[in-house]
């Protein structure tokens, strides 16, 4: 499981800073690792790239290709940091939803470059941030006034508010502490049996990233031309 090595050695020194005050800085140094890579991590432009390159040129089908990596990666690192049972889970856990975070983010930002959107424009780096919430989050807030609109709106908005960058984080980083609680909840089933964990931990993960990756190709149709 490379990935979980990975991810710890890149972005452990964050993960201990996942706590419900902290998590909306924390995640601007994950979205920017995620994006331009850090230490062994490629960044988003790198594996949008070289799955491209294997599509030969197919932009839908290098994006397709993204998502089902970062599936199997997501699957890998909650399997990864949810073994040893109950009594590692403070430690484990925000290391694991740091990584998860990253690994999102990256998919995400990785589909926008595919679809011809500059992750060098603010507002592009919000919608990916926004894409991260989910559908149902989105629609919520959006609904509630939270949010002005979808990840497609802010991405396509005439100039970027920083403002609005600030809330969508502080939102999502209400999300990633929530993330810790519910996940210690979840793995409570192995307390007495870490494999067990890690299969939950495996899959709990592995389907929220699938939905987060089908949520950002729904949001972020291709701006190139055919």
């Amino acid at each position: 499981m490379a990935v979980g090595k990975m991810v710890a050695r890149s972005l452990g020194p964050m993960a201990r800073q996942v706590t419900p005050r902290a998590a909306a800085g924390l995640f601007r140094n994950v979205l920017d690792a995620a994006i331009d890579g850090r230490g062994r991590f490629p960044g988003a432009l790198a594996v949008a790239d070289r799955h491209l390159a294997r599509a030969e040129g197919d932009h839908t089908r290098a994006a397709d290709e993204v998502v089902e990596q970062h599936v199997r990666l997501a699957g890998a690192q909650g399997f990864v940091t949810s073994l040893g049972g109950f009594a590692i889970l403070p430690l484990a856990l925000p290391a694991n939803i740091t990584g998860l975070a990253a690994l999102q983010a990256r998919m995400v930002a990785a589909i926008a470059h595919l679809r011809g959107y500059d992750l060098s424009d603010p507002r592009i780096r919000t919608a990916v941030t926004a894409c991260l919430l989910g559908d149902e989050a989105v629609t919520e807030l959006v609904r509630k006034g939270s949010l002005p609109s979808t990840p497609l709106a802010i991405a396509t908005a005439p100039v970027h508010d920083a403002e609005l960058d600030h809330r969508v984080a502080t939102e999502l980083g209400a999300i990633l502490a929530a993330q810790v609680g519910g996940k210690r909840l979840s793995l409570t089933v192995g307390r007495r049996i870490p494999l067990l964990g890690g299969g939950v931990g495996a899959v709990v993960d592995a389907v929220a990233t699938y939905r987060v990756g089908r949520y950002a190709q729904s949001e972020l149709p291709p701006r190139r031309s055919a």
